[in-house]
């Protein structure tokens, strides 16, 4: 998953990543919220889910304590993070200027 994902972030397309794991009940409640801020966009930005029990190697390089983490990409850049539950207006706002 490695070498795919490092392509996906270094789009010129901003790309939120939605870092995860099954059991986590916060991270149920984000989901439609996620899926919302996708149909909003549309081909604006992309929006991609990371299990980090899956994936533990990018959830150790990225240095996820704690799920839901959200990190904005952009050409493989970080714009910006968040942990925990987020409103979709908040999301949208980071993203909105990257939009393009």
């Amino acid at each position: 998953m490695t070498g795919n994902f490092n392509e996906i972030i270094s789009d010129k397309k901003p790309v939120l990543v939605d870092f995860f794991a099954e059991w986590c009940g916060p991270c149920k409640m984000m989901a439609p919220t996620l899926q919302d801020v996708a149909r909003t966009v549309g081909d604006g930005a992309r929006v991609i889910k990371i299990d980090v029990d899956k994936n533990p190697n990018l959830a150790m390089k990225y240095q996820i304590q704690g799920v839901p983490t959200l990190i904005l990409f952009k050409e493989g850049k970080i714009l910006w993070r968040q942990s925990g539950v987020v409103p979709k207006n908040y999301i949208m706002q980071q993203l909105q200027p990257h939009l393009q």
